[in-house]
This record gives C-alpha cells, sequence and structure tokens, in this order.
C-alpha cells in the first residue's frame, strides 16, 4: 500500500517534469534567447575590368542584439574563389585578382555574417563592365550562381534569416541590352522586385512561425496538466483508501488491547510462525515457508547460555527502524530466570539487510555477551542464532529514545500539563542524564570497549528516568590495543566524531569522550542537532580549523566547561569518563541550576533531516 509522503513525493517528481517539459517548449525557438544578426551590403556591384588589385568594392555592417562580435565572410564560385576578399572584422571587401579579360562576366556572390549562434547571408549580383566593348546588343550571360555549402547548425532546428532574398529565377537574369535607356534602368527594377519580395517573405514567414511556437507548446501543456490532475486524483482516491484502512486497523487493535491480530507485513521475511492468542505455542511449519538454512556456523556457538528459543517469543508491535534494522515490543515466555511473560525489545534486520549488516548485529551481539549488568547499559537477556533471521534479545526501556524524549519535553514545557501533576524536565532531570551516560560509558571503557556512534539516539531512558547506553552495532573491543580503525564505510555521526576519527579512521576511548560532550550539548539544547545551519562538510572542516560548538545561553559556564574539556585538539588532554563522573557528580550536589530552562530560546535551535546520508 502506497504511503501518503510515497504520493507527496510522486507529485513533486510530476511537478518537476512539467516545469521542465514546460521550459524545454518555450525555450526551443528562442535557443537560449539569442536572436540572429542584421547584415547590410549593397546587393549589387557594378565593377570596370580595369579596376585595380586591392582597390574597395564595397563594404558590409551589422549589428547583434546581444552585441556579438560579428565574423564577415564571402561565399563565391568554384571558378572564381580568390577573386574577392573580405575582412572578418570590418566587412570591407576588396579586389584580390585582375578583372581582365573577364568584361561582360556576371555572377553572384554571398555575404556572410557569423555571430557565434546564427549564420546571415545576403546575395549580391556582380556585374564586370569591359572597357572596350558598348551595347551593341551582345545578350548579358546569364549570371553562374555559387554552390551553397551545406552549414550545420549547433541549434536542434534551422533558422532562416529574415533579410535574405527568397529567389532570383526570373527578377536577376539582365535584360538584353536593346536600349541604352532600357539597360540602365532595368537594375533599379530588379532591386524593386527583389526588396519588395523579401518584404513579403519576412512578412508571413515570422506571423506563421510565432502562430506555432504560440499553440503547439500550449496544446502540450494543457495535454501533461490534464494527465497530472487525472494522476494526483487516482493518486488521492489511493491515499483515501490507505486512511481508511489505516484507521480500521487503529479500531481494531484499540479494541484488543493493542495486540495486533493480523501478520505485520515488515515481519513476513521472518519466516516464522507469531502466536496470536494468549497462550505460547510452537512453530506450525504449515503457514510459511521453511527457511533457508544458515550458511556460516561459525558465528552460532552450539550450547551458548543466551540462546532463547525462538517459539517463546510473540510479537506485538514495532518500538523503531532504521535503514536495515528493526526494533520489536515482544513478550518472552520464562526469560532470565522469571516466570511467566516479560516484555523484551527484539532487534534483528529488515530484508535487505546485507552480509555487512548482519556482521554489525553479530559484533552487537558479541559484545554485549561480554559485559556484565550495569544500571546505565542495555543488559542483553538472550538471542535466536541457530538460523536467519537473527534476534537480539534486550530488556525493555519504556520512554525510548532520549534524543526523542527531550524533543518531546519542549512541547511539555511550553504548554504543561494541565489536567494532572506536571512532566516537564528540570535542570537536575537534564544534569542527572548527562551523569548516567556518563557513569554507562565508564563502566564500557573500564571493559575495553569504544562505542564508536555514542548520541542522544543511542541513549535509553527508562520510566524512572534512568538513562541506559544502547546501540552496540558499531561499538567495539579493543582491551588489547586501546585503538581501533576503521576499515569498511557506510553512514557516520560526522557531527559526533572527533578530528581524528573524521580524517584518520582513528576512534578510541579518548574520541568517545569528545562524542560524549555532544551529547551533553544535545541534553542542554533539549535533543536539538549539533552544528545547526551547517553541512557536513563545513562542519568538518570547522571541526578541523578549531571551531567548536558555542555555549547555550541558557547553559551556566562550568557546564559549559566540562563539554569544552571533551573538545580538545589533543586526544591525551581529554579528560576520562572517571572525572567527567566525578565533574558531572559535584554539579549534581550543589543545589544550583546549572541549565535555566526558563530562559530557553525555542527557537534558536531545530532539528535537521540529514539529506547527506549522515547520521543525524
Amino acid at each position: 500500500m502506497r504511503t501518503p509522503e510515497f504520493s507527496s513525493m510522486c507529485l513533486n517528481w510530476i511537478f518537476w517534469i512539467l516545469a521542465a517539459c514546460s521550459a524545454a517548449v518555450h525555450g526551443r525557438p528562442q535557443l537560449g534567447g539569442n536572436t540572429p544578426p542584421t547584415l547590410t551590403v549593397e546587393r549589387r556591384w557594378d565593377i570596370p575590368d580595369t579596376t585595380p588589385v586591392g582597390s574597395h568594392i564595397a563594404k558590409a555592417r551589422g549589428t547583434d542584439p546581444e552585441k556579438d562580435a560579428l565574423v564577415f565572410g564571402l561565399e563565391l564560385p568554384a571558378n572564381l574563389s580568390n577573386l574577392f576578399a573580405i575582412d572578418s572584422h570590418t566587412g570591407e571587401v576588396t579586389l584580390k585578382e585582375s578583372l581582365q579579360n573577364r568584361g561582360g562576366e556576371n555572377f553572384f556572390v554571398f555575404v556572410t555574417g557569423y555571430d557565434g549562434e546564427f549564420l546571415v547571408k545576403n546575395e549580391v549580383y556582380v556585374k564586370v563592365t569591359s572597357s572596350s566593348s558598348g551595347p551593341s546588343g551582345v545578350t548579358t550571360p546569364r549570371p553562374v550562381r555559387p554552390p551553397i555549402q551545406p552549414f550545420t547548425n549547433r541549434s536542434p532546428f534551422v533558422h532562416i534569416p529574415l533579410n535574405r532574398s527568397p529567389t532570383y529565377k526570373t527578377e536577376a537574369r539582365p535584360p538584353t541590352a536593346v536600349k541604352k535607356e532600357e539597360a540602365t534602368t532595368t537594375p533599379a527594377a530588379v532591386s524593386s522586385t527583389t526588396i519588395n519580395a523579401t518584404a513579403n517573405s519576412t512578412s508571413l514567414t515570422p506571423a506563421t512561425a510565432e502562430l506555432t511556437y504560440t499553440v503547439v507548446p500550449i496544446v502540450i501543456i494543457c495535454g501533461i496538466l490534464f494527465i497530472a490532475i487525472l494522476v494526483a486524483f487516482l493518486f488521492r482516491r489511493r491515499i483515501c483508501k490507505y486512511r481508511n484502512k489505516m484507521q480500521k486497523e487503529e479500531m481494531r487493535k484499540e479494541s484488543h488491547g493493542g495486540i495486533v491480530l493480523e501478520d505485520p507485513i515488515a515481519m513476513q521475511h521472518w519466516r516464522g510462525p507469531i502466536a496470536f492468542s494468549n497462550r505460547y505455542e510452537g512453530w506450525d511449519n504449515s503457514r510459511a515457508p521453511q527457511p533457508p538454512p544458515v550458511q556460516c556456523d561459525r558465528d552460532v556457538k552450539r550450547g551458548d547460555k543466551w540462546e532463547f528459543p525462538r517459539y517463546h517469543l510473540k510479537v506485538f508491535n514495532i518500538l523503531g527502524e532504521g535503514c536495515f534494522g528493526q526494533v520489536w515490543r515482544c513478550e518472552a515466555l520464562n526469560i532470565d530466570g522469571n516466570e511467566g511473560t516479560t516484555v523484551v525489545a527484539v532487534k534483528t534486520l529488515k530484508g535487505n539487510a546485507g552480509e555487512k549488516e548482519r556482521n554489525d548485529l553479530i559484533q552487537e551481539l558479541e559484545v554485549m555477551k561480554m559485559l556484565e549488568p550495569h544500571p546505565n547499559v542495555v543488559r542483553l537477556l538472550g538471542c535466536c542464532t541457530e538460523k536467519d533471521p537473527i534476534f537480539v534479545i534486550m530488556e525493555f526501556i519504556a520512554l525510548g529514545k532520549l534524543q526523542s524524549y527531550l524533543r518531546n519535553s519542549r512541547a511539555e514545557r511550553c504548554y504543561g500539563n494541565i489536567h494532572a501533576e506536571s512532566k516537564t524536565l528540570t535542570s537536575r532531570d537534564l544534569t542527572s542524564f548527562a551523569y548516567q551516560c556518563a557513569r554507562g560509558m565508564e563502566f564500557l571503557s573500564g571493559k575495553g570497549i569504544i562505542h564508536r556512534d555514542l548520541a542522544a539516539r543511542n541513549i535509553l531512558v527508562g520510566a524512572d528516568h534512568t538513562c541506559k547506553v544502547a546501540d552496540f552495532g558499531f561499538a567495539r573491543d579493543v582491551i588489547d590495543s586501546h585503538v581501533y580503525e576503521r576499515k569498511s564505510e557506510g553512514r557516520l555521526p560526522i557531527r559526533w566524531m572527533a578530528p581524528e576519527s573524521l580524517y584518520d579512521n582513528i576512534f578510541s576511548v579518548k574520541s568517545d569522550v569528545w562524542s560524549f560532550g555532544v551529547l551533553v550539548w544535545e541534553i542542554v539544547t533539549l535533543g536539538s542537532t549539533p552544528y545547526p545551519g551547517l553541512a557536513a562538510a563545513d562542519v568538518m572542516r570547522k571541526v578541523r580549523d578549531g571551531y567548536r560548538l558555542e555555549k547555550p545561553d541558557h547553559c551556566r559556564r562550568e557546564l559549559y566547561n566540562i563539554m569544552y574539556y571533551c573538545w580538545d585538539k589533543d586526544p591525551k588532554e581529554r579528560p576520562s569518563f572517571e572525572e567527567l563522573v566525578s565533574m558531572l557528580e559535584q554539579l549534581l550536589l550543589s543545589e544550583t541550576d546549572y541549565i535555566e530552562l526558563e530562559r530557553f530560546p525555542d527557537h534558536s535551535y531545530y532539528n535537521m533531516v540529514s539529506l547527506s546520508g549522515e547520521k543525524l
């Protein structure tokens, strides 16, 4: 079923496609807004055969609306290719070869102008007059046209210059010299006729082209709009059906105490049955095909004390999910030495997860198996690793992620709880959160474990405001070397990473201390995104150059100094988690409010959405 977000995304794509089509259609006749240049030159050259070589014959002039420089040129018949020369910049035409013995010849040449986009041509009639012969009735030969060489324009269509004469089939032939008066007046008549033909041509062609360029885009856009409206209508119907179905499912959940009676779609890849009654049942092999055998048994130790029977798990609802993983709220029967049922959180992989994600989950499981129970670290209760999918069973933490809990508290702080006792957070609560996180990390670092992804999104909050460090998917056991060098690529928590981690891929307990300082800043700003307004690349550059998160106005200097100590450029100068626990404990013992929430600027901090693939 398509969600409303998916439909909205599709409508946005349709809008941009329409905009692109409109731009393409309207942009075609204009060719980026450039217009052809205007070229003017004398249309008839009468040249005596005694004219010296190098003499001035004519001059071409041109203008361009975009002020582009014009390059002038000549197109001559093949047998007369060296007769004239033209200056490409000034347009001056000069005689290049002698005209002796050419008296009486008539031919056409083309004067061209090119502005870098359009080539325009003007046809010129050339007549070489003989100094030795007179008008004795000799018939003037028909002028020879030069071959029109093909010109490939870079534009997607062929443009015909408006000031080019359309034809010279009848008007261009010089008349027979029967009478001297008629011979002298004929060229003027030819020129007049040519100009009239050109005027008629230019008066009709632009109107037809303008009509075409106006009507065709309108018809195309109307058709596209009709299709878009139809698609939007169909999407709206689907959205309405989806909403109605979701409302019915919510009503069914409420009527059955929050238990979903249908197989969740996201759980179908588990390939195993789920108990839907109030008693726990074994697998029913007829309900789903058998899962493929586990390809690698080296990750599973037979007789492991942490192994828990799958059929003792009862799935309720999803708690959260990421790109490749999901966490489900389940009930486990007789787990952790407790009789009866216990609410637990089960972490598993989505169907699109690959081998890397599977290895990360196994690594997280192995790290948690090493740990004894600690009040500020999420506890492992069991696992199901005998076959895929792998289940990591952890204790259920009621209030969820610290990041979400802090952001939701803003509304509580603004509007309060007018019908019951206020549940807004106090300065002491926030300071206690930082203290508990430091205690959890003190325990992990003492076990030789670096977390590598310490942030408010990976801290869970219990009903009694107990904070627990969670999500060990990036964690590594470095008890021997104390340093880990990252080899693989993936989404990185750039805003929480120390400079040596960003640029050298080096992780240590001291890089976790840097992340802890950013975590305290998140707590003080009620879950805001660090380095607001900066892109990931800018964050990396500024952190390398010495920039640090600024002190919030509502935060006392004593608490901010603890953050700042964590951000020392030299990892050796950063405090240990033992020292951080001691410093935060001193703040808790005093009666001072180190976070003045009444001064919290509601609009100074905001939450960013990841567009670059970084972890937020």
